[in-house]
Formats: C-alpha cells, sequence, structure tokens
C-alpha cells in the first residue's frame, strides 16, 4: 500500500531508448509501490531523445503519474548547419529540459505533496532541477549521483567542467543524501569533499531485473558456450566510449591473433551491439583488418538485447583505468545472464573488484595489447571445454532491481522520518 510519494527527476525514462541508465530509474518507478513509495515521475519530453521506442513503454505501472516537460536537444533542435552558441548546451545539449521542468516539478509538488525529492544523474540538468526545487520547496532531497559528475579531464571542454563542478558542489553540498553505485565513487566524493558528513554519501549498486529476464528466456533455453560447433561469439551490448572504452588495443590484439592464426572467421566473431559510434569504429576495425572478425550491430529492443546475452557464446566488458570508480550496469545483467565473461579493464579498479568477488578472474587490462593477446585465447579455450567461472547463484540474486528497490525505500524512509 502506498503511504508516501516521491518526486522523481529523470532524463532518462521510456520512450528514450539505448542507454543501460533507463533501466535504473524505470525500475525503482516500477517497484517501489511494493515498498508503501508512489512515484511521481518528471521526465522530458519524448522530442528530446535522439531514439525513441515504445519497447518499454508497458513497463511504465498506470498508477505512476509521468509529466513530461518541454525539452529540446540542442545540437537537433537549435543549431545551424550543425554548428551551435556552445551556451546553448550548458550544461549539457538538454539544458532546456530545465525551462520545461522546473515549474512542472513546483506543480507536481503541490499537487502530489511527495515527502522527498529525487534526481538522477548522468544528466546533469536533472541535478539542477533537483537542486531549485529543494531550494524553493525545502523538502530533503536524494541526489542519485551514480558515478562522479567530474573527474580530472571531464568533461573535456574547460568551460563545461566548471559548470559541472559547480552543480556538484552545489548537489552535494544541498541534498540530503548523495547515493552513488560504487565504492570507488564513494571514496571519490569523501575525498574532493572532505567538510562534508560521510554518512551523506550512500552506495546503491546497478542490477539486473529477473522478470525481464524470465521474458527473454520464454524464447527457449540457450545452449552451453560452445556447444554449437561454429565460431565463437561474444558479444559487447551497449555504448562504446572512444576514452572511456577505447577498443583500440583489442582490435590491434585480434589483428595480430589473426596474422599468427590463433583466431579467424571460422573460430570467433565479435558482436558489437548497439555501440553509439558505428563510423568510428567501422573506421578502426577497417583499419586492422578485421572486418571479417568484428560485426557492428544496430540497437534492438531490451529484451531481445537480454536474449542475445543468453545465447551468447561469452560476453565482453570494456572498461578504461579513467573509469576504475565505475562499474558498467550492463555488467549485472552480465552476470545474470550466466555466460562467461572476459573483462578488458583495469584490474585495480570497481569493475574487476566486483567480478572477483562474484568468483570471476577472466580480466585484462583494456589498453595493453599483449595482455589482451595472452587473455583471449585463454577465455577462448575455458568457453570451449566449458571451464570459464560463472557467479553463484546467490551472488547473483543479491545484485536484482528488486534488491535495490528495497534498499531505496528504506533510504527514503530514513530521508523522509529525518524531516517529518
Amino acid at each position: 500500500m502506498v503511504n508516501k510519494r516521491v518526486l522523481m527527476i529523470a532524463y532518462h525514462y521510456p520512450p528514450m531508448r539505448g542507454s543501460s541508465g533507463i533501466q535504473r530509474t524505470l525500475k525503482f518507478s516500477q517497484y517501489l509501490p511494493q515498498s508503501g513509495w508512489g512515484p511521481v515521475m518528471l521526465s522530458a519530453h519524448p522530442r528530446a531523445y535522439a531514439n525513441p521506442g515504445d519497447d518499454q513503454m508497458a513497463d511504465i505501472p498506470a498508477s505512476v503519474p509521468v509529466t513530461r516537460a518541454f525539452a529540446l536537444d540542442t545540437a537537433r533542435h537549435l543549431a545551424i548547419g550543425g554548428r551551435y552558441a556552445g551556451f546553448l548546451a550548458l550544461p549539457d545539449r538538454w539544458a532546456s529540459w530545465c525551462l520545461g521542468a522546473i515549474p512542472a516539478g513546483w506543480r507536481l509538488i503541490r499537487r502530489h505533496r511527495p515527502a522527498v525529492i529525487w534526481s538522477t544523474y548522468p544528466i546533469a540538468s536533472a541535478h539542477l532541477i533537483g537542486l531549485v526545487l529543494r531550494r524553493l520547496t525545502g523538502l530533503p532531497w536524494v541526489a542519485d549521483l551514480r558515478d562522479p559528475m567530474t573527474d580530472v579531464s571531464y568533461p573535456s571542454d574547460p568551460r563545461t567542467r566548471r559548470v559541472f563542478q559547480w552543480i556538484e558542489r552545489k548537489t552535494i553540498e544541498h541534498c540530503t543524501v548523495a547515493v552513488c553505485t560504487t565504492p570507488g565513487a564513494i571514496k571519490t566524493y569523501e575525498t574532493r569533499f572532505p567538510a562534508i558528513p560521510r554518512d551523506r554519501f550512500r552506495l546503491i549498486e546497478n542490477a539486473y531485473d529477473e522478470e525481464n529476464f524470465a521474458e527473454a528466456e520464454r524464447g527457449g533455453a540457450a545452449a552451453a558456450p560452445g556447444a554449437h560447433g561454429g565460431p565463437l561469439t561474444l558479444v559487447h551490448s551497449g555504448i562504446i566510449y572512444p576514452s572511456e572504452r577505447d577498443p583500440v588495443p583489442l582490435f590491434q590484439a585480434l589483428a595480430a591473433l589473426k596474422q599468427q592464426g590463433a583466431v579467424s572467421a571460422a573460430s570467433l566473431r565479435v558482436v558489437l551491439r548497439a555501440t553509439a559510434h558505428d563510423d568510428y569504429l567501422a573506421g578502426l576495425i577497417a583499419e586492422h583488418g578485421i572486418a571479417d572478425l568484428v560485426q557492428l550491430a544496430p540497437h534492438v529492443p531490451y529484451r531481445t538485447a537480454l536474449a542475445e546475452m543468453l545465447s551468447a557464446d561469452g560476453l565482453l566488458i570494456l572498461q578504461a583505468t579513467n573509469c576504475n570508480h565505475q562499474v558498467p550496469a550492463k555488467l549485472y545483467e552480465y552476470l545474470r545472464a550466466r555466460r562467461p565473461i572476459l573483462a578488458l579493464t583495469d584490474s585495480d579498479g570497481d569493475t574487476a573488484a566486483t567480478l572477483r568477488q562474484a568468483g570471476i578472474d577472466s580480466i585484462a587490462p583494456l589498453d595493453q595489447k599483449h595482455a589482451i593477446i595472452a587473455a583471449l585465447p585463454r577465455f577462448l579455450e575455458q568457453v570451449r571445454s566449458g571451464t570459464a567461472p560463472l557467479a553463484p547463484a546467490a551472488v547473483i540474486a543479491a545484485h536484482s532491481r528488486r534488491a535495490r528497490t528495497e534498499q531505496l525505500a528504506q533510504l527514503l524512509d530514513q530521508v523522509a522520518a529525518q524531516t517529518a
């Protein structure tokens, strides 16, 4: 029974597609009512999304009111000849969302009387909206930071970085609780803001959704990895950022292994699904002469992507050292898919630590070609022989969306009680 309401501010929400970040907010809004919290959603008008679609609209509960405030994408709607004034994209290309969302949020607060405001990154404008509504109403505010908003060289544009730093600082100073998805992110913020009480930072990791996987599995049981006798298929599902997930060393390793005869089109197929940077990657694939090994694949509906994970021989994680304090959201879905995982990431980062805690040690640094040359054949042999490590069922269950939503509900209870 719902007895409290929370205003949830999120740019990433259906009908947006193409980002794993959608799932966090969507599933919170879906499962929070089971813990006594009624979400009131404040999102962006679908015109702001480059790739909208209806495939997850049915997952939004009918009981959840959704307001889609005025929003434009500066790069698509305000550009002339492909160029636009930089100030129109501060703090991000969807800054116009603030113009619609702040008054819309004020009206929603007056109408629904939420006990808590909740906003979520990675769109910086969302926290700017949360900050303004917090200052206007005095309501407690949970800022779902997920990962650090800034780093030494991120955002790369100095002016944008300064604006991000200002929003980040104001968010940390004025929020009631700041939620991160990894221990490394919390440590980063504790170091960056030593005057802020440490109990302001809380951990709620990303997760997978059991119901979505159950639906994806209804198409039939997948064969054991390597059992079909054809080339082994390794899948990377989701965005490949040129810096944070730079695939060049992997492509170099594949080219070298191909030249050595260790891999071929008859033995290996690498599928890069919905990379968001296909043109850039296509040039790299051609440059390294591995078009017969590496396939760029388009976006597919979410449950179709899960079905692909369930049927793949192996799953790829790409995560650079500059993201050591982050864990890709897809990692939890990979664990639930129970397929062998090859993680190309720094062994000292949170991604590697999460995998080791799950009993998975097939890890090699993303930025070292020779390490990948050594690790990939060893991993492929484990797949073929059925000896690749998989996470235990108990570890997987602890990473479910329902479990994470219960954590959020408990946090909302605490925050509401403190200010009652």
